[in-house]
């Protein structure tokens, strides 16, 4: 779950700090208030390409840091396959300068790929005309699973299976 999100030197935005309450969050407003920036923003700690446009101030760095609870997501595995510290307290950090762009993932480089994978798990984005996740087959039988209480039977398996492979 997203807790925090910590933008300096993007677009249009100097420094700003947004701490998100628990639960669903949902960002509304006129034309022009600045969603679509902070989307932006959120995408680049979710793994998208960034270009040095964005940048505020093309003398300083921007970097966009984005502070999650991971503790209910079981991603410990993940951590250990991408030789990564685990911590419930996930910080993934974009900066973007002139000349160099990284990704930190608890302080660690990272390449966009992990990102995109690792925040997959974490951050549902739905826009006016988005199609839901409800039609991927793959979501509907997480969500089949999940009603049907089915999470140890399912760590099991996947424990087992890797082991195999």
């Amino acid at each position: 779950m997203l807790k925090k999100i910590e933008i300096q030197n993007y677009a249009i935005i100097d420094r700003l700090e947004i701490f998100f309450p628990d639960g669903l969050t949902i960002i509304t407003g006129e034309t022009g208030a600045g969603k679509s920036i902070l989307l932006g923003a959120l995408g680049l700690i979710m793994g998208k390409r960034a270009d040095t446009k964005v940048l505020f101030d093309q003398d300083k760095k921007c970097y966009v840091e984005g502070t999650f609870d991971i503790s209910e997501y079981q991603l410990q595995d993940y951590f250990t396959e991408e030789s990564l510290d685990y911590n419930d307290e996930l910080i993934i950090r974009r900066e973007i300068a002139p000349v160099v762009k990284v990704a930190f993932v608890n302080d660690s480089p990272v390449t966009l790929d992990i990102l995109h994978i690792l925040t997959d798990a974490l951050i549902d984005i739905h826009q006016q005309f988005d199609i839901l996740d409800i039609q991927k087959p793959v979501f509907q039988l997480q969500m089949i699973d999940a009603l049907a209480g089915n999470k140890i039977l399912v760590d099991s398996y996947l424990r087992q299976f890797k082991t195999y492979r």
